[in-house]
């Protein structure tokens, strides 16, 4: 019961951030869904990242790295909204910047995840510490 409530805490901040960033920018009618990309580009490098150091550099409590990582990074990133957008885009007849869209959120994401791993790996390196993923 308790791993719910830390879960619950950190989707409920994540849930916060991800609507203040969509606040900070704005998309307008037929836009491109910047914020949604910024938001799921963001939230890769931070699980690549977090995934790989919480192991060997900083050993947490497992109930925060529930929160973090399932919690606020589940609430925060949205691939229903990704999905959401991407067909908005088609029906208006905007398929190249939904297929570009797509692209982009995708291999991005890929790019994104990699990157935070290797951060958190380069971090262990220095640290002295081990890694995972």
């Amino acid at each position: 019961m308790k791993d719910l409530i830390f879960v619950g805490a950190g989707g409920l901040i994540g849930t916060l951030c991800r609507y203040a960033v969509q606040q900070w920018f704005p998309v307008g009618a037929g836009g491109f869904p910047l914020p949604v990309l910024l938001v799921n580009l963001s939230g890769c490098l931070f699980l690549g990242w977090f995934f790989t150091v919480t192991p060997g550099i900083w050993r947490i409590p497992p109930r925060l790295r529930l929160a973090l990582g399932t919690g606020f990074t589940g609430a925060f990133t949205t691939f229903s909204t990704f999905t959401v957008d991407a067909l908005r885009l088609w029906g208006e007849g905007e398929a190249a910047t939904s297929l570009l869209y797509i692209l982009l959120s995708l291999l991005g994401g890929l790019l994104m995840s990699l990157a935070g791993i290797r951060l958190g790996q380069n971090m262990a390196t220095r640290s002295g510490g081990g890694t995972a993923v």
